[in-house]
């Protein structure tokens, strides 16, 4: 049964029982009790201070690096449009970020202002709110080497500005608390040459294009890589290419994506990624933990 909401008395669009297959890059799962899109910063703090904490909340950007489970996801789903998509030079190589610009827009945004520095970002497939929760990398660098602040709503309605220090980074880890949205932030570059600064950007989306299955339903790298490895390697040693559970599949083109050749549930995804741990684990000794955040019921 869907949790109550009330449905009045704000400006964003509120939907019940939403289907969120649609968008996520795996194209599967359940839908969320409740998905609102708020209008504004304003919009998304008044509704969270009428929930009072008494749902769970998850943000969600373009559903890369994601599972939703079949059953769905309990409480309600943010998602940050437009509103949350602008980038801003603010001067002194700082750009600041809306939570729902993608790291193609805040890279591309970098590169026409000479910003150099932030281009590993077109290699990450998200958003800002996503790539900050989750200090997400590539290409040698990640978030938390040029994160300055940013500011997150909580689940309760109120709105604080953490630092990259109180964040607690790790290897794709933050300290950000449960159900909290980040809704900006604030990235440091060093002054650059444009044509320097898109050759970079440029390298790095044909390697992506070359060596990722892009073009697939799929949700960017699977496991984190483990000290003194790299997931693919594991993965294709404990022969795992090709291997199938259902609908999904490991990647032919890359042994640390799954994909969905079309027909694949979440359980199939999520089991042939346990599968696939299970099997590194017995061939290899090595334990591979999930990149991908997984979410809601079974």
């Amino acid at each position: 049964m869907t949790a109550q909401v009330a449905t009045t008395g704000f400006r964003g669009k509120l939907t019940p029982d939403a289907p969120l297959a649609k968008l996520v890059w795996f194209k599967s799962g359940g839908a969320a009790d409740w998905l609102f899109e708020p209008a504004d910063a304003d919009d998304l703090r008044d509704f969270l201070a009428r929930l009072d904490g008494g749902l769970p909340i998850m943000a969600l950007g373009l559903g890369s690096n994601l599972i939703i489970r079949d059953g769905g996801v309990p409480g309600v789903v943010i998602r940050l449009g437009k509103p949350f998509s602008k980038v801003k030079n603010r001067g002194d190589n700082v750009l600041e970020c809306g939570g729902g610009a993608s790291g193609i827009l805040v890279s591309s945004t970098a590169r026409d202002a000479g910003i150099a520095g932030l281009e590993f970002l077109r290699g990450i497939p998200g958003t800002v709110g996503g790539f900050v929760r989750m200090n997400g990398g590539a290409y040698g660098r990640e978030v938390a080497d040029v994160l300055i602040d940013c500011d997150v709503v909580l689940s309760d309605g109120t709105c604080r500005r953490l630092s990259a220090a109180e964040l607690g980074y790790s290897y794709r880890h933050s300290n950000l608390p449960d159900g909290a949205v980040v809704i900006s932030a604030r990235f440091q570059g060093h002054p650059g040459d444009v044509a320097e600064i898109g050759a970079e950007m440029d390298r790095i989306a044909q390697a992506r294009e070359t060596s990722q299955p892009l073009r697939s339903k799929t949700g960017g790298s699977t496991f984190k890589n483990p000290a003194g490895h790299k997931a693919w390697a594991l993965v294709d040693a404990a022969g795992c290419r090709g291997l199938t559970m259902g609908g999904a599949q490991v990647s032919e083109k890359h042994t640390n994506f799954l994909i969905n050749t079309g027909t694949a549930t979440s359980a199939d995804i999520e089991g042939l990624g346990e599968e696939v741990r299970r099997r590194v684990s017995q061939s290899q000794g090595v334990d591979l933990e999930w990149e991908i955040k997984r979410v809601g019921r079974p």
